[in-house]
């Protein structure tokens, strides 16, 4: 008896002291907690991204910083993001500037059918973008990471060559994709991204025009078997932090954000082109025989001039808010052909 007393004991000794040694553990795990939200579910490439910035923060700060990340809308929803971040409602917020042009006017000019290849190139041009320009837009918050969809193509039953195959033709579009399509000679119809696959199959629409991850997210390739090379515009993000939060964030840590935010376009792109959609194509060629197609250079040439005037009224809807709108695209193309050589 005295014998088991004697064991019982011993157990108890060590899990008290292995609680004791836990407990200062498991208190110090973390001096920071940071909440951040998303409206998109967490499988998306930009739920991708926070998880990927929230593990790097935390390992980087040896594990100063926890992240509590919260997706598909369960802390804040796609309108109510920025604001929510400035009410302190989450600490870090990503949304998509592409959805409020009248809030984010100048980044806007980046969601204009500019040429850009993918993801990569569009999303490193809007971050050199940002932090040359400044834009008042973003005052009251510090931004921490920016990037890009890769451009819409146009993803169709029949193939489209050129704009006579494309007229008249119902296509799925959202956001700045609506007046490309109609100033292509199309019939944009809006409609949640969900609703697609049925529409496609029901005849209500003949395709879409969105970024090629869709063709295996929603598995859009058993009916779409044709895209057209043509890129046209992107969707942009935007994570951001209250700058009165991040004013009161230790020096150290706020110096691992920065090098993150620097690297989140190029790390957001290069997983987004590559991963996300390249193996949507990979399996939508193998699955399902899908086929590029490549405009003529003269095709690619009328559509371009259908698409300037887009460019053209945004310069003089800028320039009557005194924003510096030509200097702002110049700088765009510049940046877009000097990433896109790299």
């Amino acid at each position: 008896m005295n014998r088991r007393k004697s064991i019982s004991a011993l157990f108890v000794s060590l899990a008290a002291g292995l609680f004791g040694l836990a407990a200062p553990a498991a208190v110090h795990a973390a001096e920071i907690t940071l909440t951040y939200a998303f409206f998109a579910p967490a499988k998306t490439f930009p739920g991708r991204q926070m998880a990927h910035w929230a593990e790097q923060v935390n390992k980087r700060t040896n594990g100063k910083v926890a992240v509590q990340t919260f997706p598909a809308g369960t802390l804040l929803g796609a309108k109510e993001m920025y604001d929510g971040v400035s009410k302190g409602v989450a600490d870090i917020g990503l949304g998509s500037p592409s959805y409020d042009p009248g809030r984010f006017p100048l980044t806007s000019g980046v969601s204009l059918p500019m040429g850009f290849t993918n993801a990569t190139v569009a999303s490193r041009s809007l971050w050199e973008l940002t932090k040359e320009f400044n834009p008042k837009e973003y005052e009251g918050f510090k931004v921490i990471a920016m990037f890009t969809t890769e451009p819409g193509f146009i993803q169709t039953k029949t193939a489209v060559r050129n704009a006579g195959d494309l007229a008249g033709m119902k296509l799925r579009a959202a956001g700045t994709g609506v007046p490309v399509l109609k100033a292509l000679g199309a019939a944009p119809i809006g409609m949640p991204m969900p609703e697609v696959p049925q529409s496609v199959q029901t005849g209500v629409i003949n395709g879409t025009m969105t970024s090629r991850e869709v063709l295996q997210d929603f598995k859009l390739a058993e009916s779409l078997k044709f895209v057209t090379d043509y890129p046209t515009v992107v969707v942009t993000f935007a994570a951001v932090m209250d700058r009165k939060k991040w004013d009161k964030l230790p020096a150290d840590v706020q110096k691992v954000i920065e090098q993150l935010a620097a690297e989140m376009p190029v790390w957001t792109g290069q997983y987004h082109d590559k991963e996300n959609v390249g193996a949507a194509l990979a399996w939508a060629a193998k699955e399902h025989k899908l086929q590029i197609l490549p405009l003529a250079a003269d095709e690619r040439a009328r559509w371009d001039a259908k698409l300037k005037p887009m460019e053209d009224e945004w310069v003089k809807e800028m320039n009557g808010k005194g924003l510096p709108a030509a200097a702002y695209l110049k700088r765009l193309r510049e940046l877009r052909d000097q990433f896109a050589k790299q």
